[in-house]
């Protein structure tokens, strides 16, 4: 067209998809599906894993199985669990036919909802929506296996390996690590994920403690829960809370009841199995809030006989004015073992 520029017209092809594809499958990142794609990574994991040639390995979400072929050239058997059944098929077409078919049996179904199999390690690549309680199933598995290698989102990995003092130390911190021996291995960049996830992950090594502590679940799970309540609160300020107090004073009267109706003399016994009041306890950690929403107003009037029962354990172990985010796990021990010995307990 004379005196004017000619417009060039966009071709108009098909539409490129914006999923990402491997082996014909798509990722769905609303389902958590980033699949590790950098070798060296992959070989990184498998070393850090110390995998023996007897070993049997639990692999959770194996996707395409770029991790399942190292491991399974590691290991003795590789047992997967994958919840989509396209990635499944994915799985057996591609070890079907190979020498590693007879070592591999993949389980189509939900992680925390399947009776998991023995295993000696497990190596995951979660989504990351389950980490919380994928770690607590795994911590509660018996028989007890020797250690899992998990890619979690960073920020709750560095929550897991938090110490006393740091500012992700949390319940999940203290909870993790009184079950297990937690160390922090990679950092992974959200570049070596196809597609890539929205941000960083790391890769935590995970051992269970042999034996496992002697205490009630339930118990410290309720104890904790309380002391995190205002993580930088002094205990002091925590334990005059109406609520704690309710909860506290309501478990106390049923154990004299139960005392009572039994003839059963607690004698000071703090190793005592208070599982009967379940129904009362709390649920594990969700990893992820350091507070609870309570009502934080001190109990009002003269000190109740309870009340004052509560404030002098707390004294008689110097606890009144420490808070939970600089305790160790033997300090919470000794002040749980100090209240079990007042009859005081939180399950």
């Amino acid at each position: 067209m004379a005196g004017g520029k000619i417009k060039k017209e966009k071709q108009k092809g098909p539409r490129v998809p914006s999923n990402h594809y491997q082996g014909g499958v798509t990722f769905h990142k609303s389902k958590g599906q980033h699949i590790l794609k950098n070798p060296l990574l992959v070989d990184a994991i498998v070393q850090k894993a110390g995998i023996k040639s007897t070993d049997v390995i639990l692999e959770i979400g194996p996707g395409t199985g770029n991790l399942t072929k190292k491991l399974l050239e590691a290991g003795k058997m590789v047992i997967a669990v994958e919840l989509d059944s396209r990635m499944v098929l994915e799985l057996q077409r591609r070890f079907q036919g190979t020498s590693f078919s007879h070592r591999l049996k993949v389980i189509q179904g939900d992680v925390l909802k399947t009776d998991l199999p023995y295993f000696d390690i497990c190596v995951a690549n979660i989504p990351y929506q389950i980490s919380s309680p994928l770690t607590f199933k795994l911590l509660f598995h018996q028989p007890a296996f020797r250690c899992a290698i998990i890619m979690f989102q960073r920020e709750f990995a560095m929550r897991l390996v938090a110490q006393p003092g740091d500012n992700l130390y949390c319940r999940l911190s203290v909870n993790t690590q009184f079950y297990a021996r937690v160390s922090h291995l990679l950092k992974v960049g959200k570049n070596n994920f196809r597609p890539p996830p929205k941000v960083d992950s790391s890769v935590v090594r995970i051992e269970p403690r042999k034996p496992r502590p002697e205490v009630n679940h339930k118990e410290w799970d309720g104890f904790i829960r309380i002391c995190f309540i205002r993580k930088n609160k002094t205990l002091g300020s925590i334990f005059k809370q109406k609520n704690v107090l309710s909860l506290l004073e309501k478990n106390y009267k049923t154990l004299q009841a139960l005392q009572g109706s039994q003839n059963v003399s607690l004698g000071g016994n703090g190793d005592m199995d208070v599982a009967i009041l379940g129904d009362e306890s709390m649920e594990l950690d969700d990893g992820m809030d350091d507070e609870m929403d309570v009502e934080c107003d001190e109990a009002e009037g003269d000190a109740s006989e309870f009340k004052n029962k509560v404030i002098s354990v707390l004294k008689e172990g110097n606890f009144e004015d420490q808070r939970a985010s600089k305790l160790t796990q033997e300090s919470f021990l000794t002040l749980l073992s100090m209240f079990n010995k007042a009859g005081i307990h939180f399950s």
